[in-house]
């Protein structure tokens, strides 16, 4: 890890996504694994989404993260599941322009900050924590050079948030509820694309 103060940013815009088949309760808690599969839906990220920018610099001396302009703590198991588990999986990253050199255990020690924006309500029956979390969970991933595939990463954003796994998919996606006890096979798999049901319009009412 070079000693110049540089910082290191990433950006990304994830939809979030309504449930047509939810998932009725957790078989564990802690790492948000369901009782029965479910299916959802993908919104279209132009109407509704999260985005989220990423950051990473010597010059941070902890994590930080701003929701919607305001700070929020990330001292909650959530939070810290996603941030090991994507910690754990980071790769060696080099950018010989900026002179920035990250070695895969750098990551352990380096710090982020997370700023986060809703351009929908949150606690409104629209699924901000979905967005949210995959929005994260994807952004860190793209920083850290993280090499999993989205089947992996939605693994990781189902433990900060269950339904957040099916927003890293467009389109129809299905929560498969899995068997082990790790969690390991409790993934999202898109069932069919965007471009599947053309003509299918979701309408959301503002009363």
């Amino acid at each position: 890890m070079a000693a110049e103060k540089w910082i290191l940013t990433v950006t990304a815009r994830t939809p979030t996504n309504i449930a047509v088949i939810k998932y009725w309760g957790k078989r564990d808690e802690d790492l948000i694994l369901p009782i029965n599969d479910s299916i959802s839906v993908t919104l279209d990220p132009d109407h509704l989404c999260t985005t989220t920018s990423v950051a990473v610099s010597p010059a941070f001396d902890r994590d930080r993260m701003w929701l919607n302009g305001k700070e929020v703590s990330l001292s909650g198991k959530r939070y810290q599941n996603c941030l090991r588990e994507l910690r754990s999986r980071a790769s060696d990253y080099e950018d010989e322009n900026k002179g920035i050199k990250i070695s895969s255990e750098d990551w352990q020690k380096l710090h982020v900050h997370i700023v986060s924006y809703n351009n929908f309500p949150t606690a409104a029956g629209l699924a901000s924590s979905a967005a949210g979390l995959a929005c994260l969970v994807f952004a860190l991933a793209k920083l850290m050079n993280v090499k999993e595939d989205y089947s992996k990463l939605s693994a990781i954003a189902r433990q900060g948030s269950g339904s957040a796994c099916r927003s890293l998919y467009g389109g129809f996606v299905k929560w498969i509820m899995g068997k082990e006890e790790s969690g390991h096979d409790s993934i999202a798999v898109q069932l069919a694309d965007e471009k599947h049901w053309d003509d299918l319009v979701i309408i959301i009412a503002v009363v």
